[in-house]
């Protein structure tokens, strides 16, 4: 008996989100996912909202990140294994489902990993766009791992940066990065230091992966007026700044429940004021209000993000081959004859 279509759901595997990106264009693709996160975080108060659900163990952690708006329903799995890239293998791995609220049934399952780095720089530089210097021009990049290409063409795209100033204590990290970023608009400076990375940058973007308490900026490394995106600290135990920059700065995060846990924040006072990016976006709040105010986004990722990602690719994908169809779910004539639909098909 062959499924019917109902019964079938789109799949996009790693080699489709690949070729639909070509398709779009990374920096593109990286516009129209932020624009579905703006829209999404404009709505912010129509979602059930819940901090991730790790499980950690003594090699890295595996997390779900689920959320609802009431009409769908959408998770991502995702690991965070730093130990990974000594073994030749990925740091961050993530698929994704999306589902209808009315029938349960699945619309979307989907690689993330991919998609991940995509929403994370989306997010990154449409915080920027509200946050950052509007004459920005040059983002230090600190840390060159997988994310590092991803967020300097968004930040390119979305806030016109034409300088980035590369740094790894890897230098093969940077000599690759450097490589990726060769003819994409960009003025790449691979640096030798952090602090000559952060010389002239009105942007810092902080992407680390070793799972403890870092120092990557310390207070007098950063100057008045510049905008600083920390996207590496994401679970308990692991940050990449200096206390007392958060003490100098106005300081913005997703959701605050999860990000005391996790963010840069969790050196602080489980009471010390942040302000919520929903609300900036929807006028509630004031985001940058001086030259000389130091921003701080202290990202972690959150659902919502993923939610609008994978809204976005079952868009994208409808009229396309950018996916393969799966039977995942049991359709037999009568819902009521599971058992009959097993013995029919022996």
């Amino acid at each position: 008996m062959q499924p019917s279509d109902k019964a079938l759901v789109p799949f996009v595997s790693v080699d489709n989100m690949m070729r639909l990106v070509h398709h779009v264009g990374v920096e593109q693709m990286i516009k129209q996912i932020a624009a579905q996160i703006e829209a999404d975080f404009k709505r912010w108060e129509s979602f059930d909202k819940t901090p991730r659900i790790p499980a950690h163990s003594p090699h890295g952690v595996i997390e779900l990140m689920p959320t609802s708006d009431g009409e769908a329903y959408g998770f991502k799995y995702v690991n965070g294994h730093p130990k990974n890239t000594s073994e030749g293998l990925q740091t961050v791995t993530a698929f994704g489902l999306l589902a209808d609220v009315y029938t349960g049934y699945p619309t979307l399952l989907t690689e993330m990993t991919m998609l991940t780095a995509l929403r994370t720089a989306a997010t990154s530089a449409l915080v920027g766009k509200y946050l950052a210097p509007k004459s920005a021009t040059t983002m230090a990049m600190i840390g060159n791992g997988a994310q590092s290409e991803f967020q300097c063409l968004a930040f390119k795209a979305m806030c016109g940066i034409d300088t980035v100033r590369l740094y790894d204590t890897d230098a093969n990290a940077t000599a690759k990065c450097a490589a990726n970023l060769k003819g994409k608009g960009l003025t790449v400076a691979p640096c030798k230091t952090p602090e000559d990375a952060i010389e002239g940058a009105q942007i810092i973007t902080t992407c680390t992966a070793d799972k403890k308490y870092a120092t990557i900026l310390t207070d007098n490394m950063v100057g008045p007026g510049v905008h600083i995106n920390a996207i590496g600290g994401d679970c308990p135990g692991k940050t990449e700044l200096h206390r007392d920059i958060l003490l100098r700065s106005k300081i913005f995060v997703e959701y605050p429940e999860q990000t005391r846990i996790e963010g840069e924040i969790q050196a602080l006072e489980d009471d010390y004021p942040v302000t919520e990016m929903w609300e900036v976006m929807t006028g509630q709040a004031k985001g940058r209000t001086d030259d000389r105010q130091i921003t701080l986004f202290d990202s972690v990722g959150f659902a919502i993000e993923d939610f609008s990602a994978l809204r976005y690719i079952k868009s994208a994908i409808e009229g396309t081959d950018f996916y393969e169809a799966l039977d995942m779910l049991a359709d037999p004539d009568d819902p009521r004859d599971l058992f009959g639909m097993l013995m029919r098909a022996g």
